[in-house]
């Protein structure tokens, strides 16, 4: 009886919101203007009051005291992100906003919940519990100016500014995890729910073409190859077929012309380090899609191509679930099982380059023409020429330098912050509880440079130096990280001396490398044990300031 109780009051309820007139504001404004911070959260709470298939979280509280919602979509509704561990169905997150100039995915992700509420697609919902994070920027967002993102076409009435309340772009924060709304991500989506498959979703600022919708995969060399190759290959080649086929979308790949005064130069996706979230994401060993909207499309076009993307990956998610789990269980397999034998063979990518990837792509350009700019720069204008070009998309990342994957990291200084950080992304930390001496590599730098010019706060590092080999006592309470983890690769990234994207030359480390007097560094912090050893460690549950 409860059942059919509830079942009925739900059907009411959805019945209701079938009848109810909720529209974005891109809907009830004819595409003029976009959701201030306030529409979006009267919208979620509508929304959510209408149906039991809608729940609502705080993700982060920004620094002006806007809270980010996180909507969670499902039947059944899981009492808790623990529950889904043995749930059939797998999760996918949508993500919008991060940028709030670049607004379509804000309005077409209130939509497709909005939709999807209304029509509760047993095909989707049997098979997908759906997050949906609409508004990330709250802070940026609510700074709507018409003179902002100029070169955007619409909405008239405005859009917020790239940067958050700390005037940080937070698709740079993945690694160092400064910002309140990127650290919500990692601690209440990525590490609690542990999605299978985020979409974070942009406009474009680049080259000049007819497709309204670009979107592209993770792809720093330091996740799992074979995911990255079931996304180039399986995946976003279907999905970009779906999208054109059973929604008239055109959609091509994402990237930029190498040279955008000649669209025969090729193409490419040219940030790979995982500050940037969707190769963050591919680090954790999950898959992540890029969504990267026209810029010069009219708003409307813009929104509903996004509104068709998400709807078309919610579909192949669905139809490929177990396929997906099944991939997913695999890759963290093969990193806990690293050390099964008595050495990994596994390596770390110091450096890297991009390569095309095994098949072309077909772009329908629009040329580029120059015309004169302030201080004697050149900017491009879009020309009237229009002309179909197939060249090769460089977007396969491959390793040029490698180092070998270590049993495991000591850090040897309890440094609040950077325990915090490694703590925040989830990574299991021990400790030594007994002094134990070892045969380990340490770090030798012989040139250190921070650079001219402030990048997202901070004078990142350069370095220069060796790796030694040494015989050293590491005392009880040493903290240590083993890279036979799910999260082992973002260990490495984090903690490795030379990653291109680390601790290290994101400052992290800086007050620990340079003697007060004198020339010459100190060693760096951290060490790296090469083989598998017997140790005894407990773990520890880090609390969080």
């Amino acid at each position: 009886m409860t059942f059919t109780l509830l079942t009925l009051s739900l059907a009411a309820n959805i019945g209701l919101l079938a009848q109810s007139t909720l529209k974005t504001t891109a809907e009830s404004s004819g595409y003029t203007s976009t959701s201030t911070h306030a529409d979006v959260m009267a919208f979620v709470k509508e929304l959510a009051s209408a149906t039991n298939l809608v729940r609502v979280e705080t993700l982060a509280t920004s620094i002006e005291g806007k809270d980010i919602p996180l909507l969670l979509i499902a039947d059944p509704m899981p009492a808790d992100p623990k529950d889904l561990e043995s749930d059939d169905r797998i999760v996918v997150y949508l993500q919008a906003n991060i940028h709030a100039g670049e607004v379509e995915g804000k309005e077409a992700s209130l939509m497709l919940a909005r939709d999807l509420v209304r029509d509760p697609r047993p095909e989707i919902l049997d098979n997908i519990v759906l997050l949906i994070c609409p508004i990330l920027n709250a802070d940026g967002n609510d700074r709507i100016s018409p003179e902002n993102r100029t070169n955007q076409v619409g909405p008239v009435n405005g859009v917020g500014v790239r940067h958050n309340g700390q005037f940080l772009d937070m698709n740079r924060d993945a690694i160092k995890l400064e910002t309140p709304e990127l650290k919500g991500v990692v601690t209440q989506v990525f590490n609690r729910y542990d999605p299978a498959v985020t979409v974070d979703c942009h406009t474009t600022n680049g080259s000049y073409h007819e497709e309204p919708v670009t979107f592209t995969w993770m792809m720093n060399p330091n996740g799992d190859r074979n995911l990255i190759h079931y996304m180039r290959d399986r995946m976003m080649p279907e999905v970009h077929e779906m999208l054109l086929a059973n929604r008239n979308v055109e959609n091509i790949f994402y990237g930029e012309f190498i040279d955008r005064l000649n669209p025969d130069s090729g193409w490419i996706s040219y940030a790979s380090e995982p500050r940037y979230l969707v190769n963050y994401i591919g680090v954790r060993n999950r898959l992540a899609i890029l969504n990267e909207n026209y810029v010069y499309a009219d708003f409307q076009t813009r929104v509903n191509g996004c509104y068709q993307l998400l709807w078309s990956i919610l579909e192949y998610a669905a139809e490929h679930r177990d396929e997906i789990k099944t991939l997913l269980a695999e890759s963290d397999l093969r990193l806990i099982n690293r050390f099964a034998g008595a050495q990994a063979t596994d390596s770390f990518a110091i450096e890297y380059r991009g390569v095309p990837t095994p098949d072309p792509i077909t772009i329908k350009a629009i040329e580029a023409d120059t015309i004169p700019g302030v201080r004697g720069y050149w900017r491009y204008k879009q020309s009237d020429r229009k002309r179909t070009v197939t060249v090769p998309y460089i977007a396969d990342y491959i390793p040029v330098k490698n180092i070998a994957v270590p049993y495991a990291y000591l850090i040897v200084v309890p440094d609040p912050e950077v325990l915090e950080n490694i703590s925040s992304h989830g990574i299991a930390m021990e400790i030594l509880t007994e002094d134990t001496r070892l045969n380990v590599e340490g770090f030798r730098m012989n040139e250190l440079n921070g650079a001219s010019r402030l990048y997202q706060g901070h004078y990142c590092n350069t370095i220069k130096g060796e790796l030694t080999v040494e015989n050293r006592n590491f005392p009880a309470g040493t903290r240590i990280v083993f890279t036979s983890q799910p999260l082992g690769n973002l260990a490495s990234y984090l903690l490795e001396p030379q990653s291109d994207d680390g601790l290290l030359p994101w400052n992290f480390f800086d007050r620990y490398l340079v003697p007060q007097w004198g020339g010459g560094f100190f060693p760096y912090p951290v060490y790296r044990l090469m083989e598998k050893a017997d140790l005894k460690t407990e773990v520890i549950e880090y609390k969080h300031f």
